[in-house]
């Protein structure tokens, strides 16, 4: 009975280890520059699949075809910028958490801005029309006096 438990902890151990090491990536770098290179970029680009997760973070597989190409063109010698430019034309502006600014991105930032400014004027000059006192005239008041007048005859009648 005790050899069975031995040889099952030996087999979880050994599965454990196993799928431990299948999860993590490991690439060669020809120097650490190119190291830290490839970290930083991993950090700065985002998982086209994943939902604001950078692909050094992601377990998808498109991540790591990311990483993967990450590796390629540093060992190529390509740049950081270059890098970064690649992956911009092959996936558009999403996968960079940094994008240029651009008149788009301009009008992205600025309209709410601009929408809040204006919702806040129009709430700002509706209370202000609101607040207006109205002046009474005689005339009004006399009207008014009638009215409740007519109004007190009849309830007393019903």
């Amino acid at each position: 009975m005790k050899i069975r438990t031995v040889v099952l902890l030996v087999v979880i151990l050994l599965c454990r280890v196993g799928l431990s090491e299948a999860a993590e990536d490991k690439y060669q770098f020809k120097s650490p520059e190119q190291e830290q290179t490839f970290r930083e970029l991993t950090l700065e680009l985002r998982c086209p699949k994943c939902q604001n997760q950078n692909i050094a973070d992601s377990d998808a597989v498109v991540a790591k075809d990311l990483r993967d190409k990450v590796l390629v063109l540093i060992n190529e010698g390509n740049s950081k910028q270059e890098v970064i430019d690649y992956m911009i034309d092959r996936y558009g502006y999403f996968v960079h958490y940094q994008p240029p600014v651009t008149p788009a991105t301009i009008i992205l930032w600025v309209l709410p801005v601009i929408i809040v400014i204006l919702g806040f004027g129009f709430i700002v000059f509706r209370q202000k029309k609101a607040a207006k006192k109205q002046f009474w005239s005689d005339e009004d008041e006399k009207i008014l006096d009638k009215l409740i007048q007519q109004y007190q005859r009849k309830e007393r009648h019903s």
